[in-house]
């Protein structure tokens, strides 16, 4: 992935470099195939992103898009970093 500005956990350090392409080879990475459900994932995470509104474990399980067994299924070796990592967006405050 050259020319994609990242910092040293992974992350995007510029959410306009995104796309689609580039959420797949960072899955990669983490040894995910994408599927329908991970996108059901991403989007829901980078809607909340763009709204400014915090993200966590909690808030994905009371959206509706996926219950905990699912996301943690979805997106083993822990979810939230891993599935906020492919977005495109920010580690989550709650993450470690």
């Amino acid at each position: 992935m050259e020319n994609i500005n990242r910092n040293e956990q992974g992350y995007l350090t510029d959410f306009s470099q995104w796309a689609k392409e580039v959420g797949i080879e960072i899955a990669k990475e983490n040894d995910i195939e994408m599927t329908d459900e991970h996108w059901k994932v991403i989007d829901y995470l980078q809607e909340k992103h763009n709204k400014d509104e915090a993200l966590s474990v909690r808030g994905i399980k009371k959206s509706g898009v996926v219950n905990i067994k699912e996301f943690y299924a979805l997106f083993p070796g822990g979810p939230l970093k891993i599935s906020t990592m492919i977005a495109g967006i920010p580690k989550p405050k709650s993450c470690i």
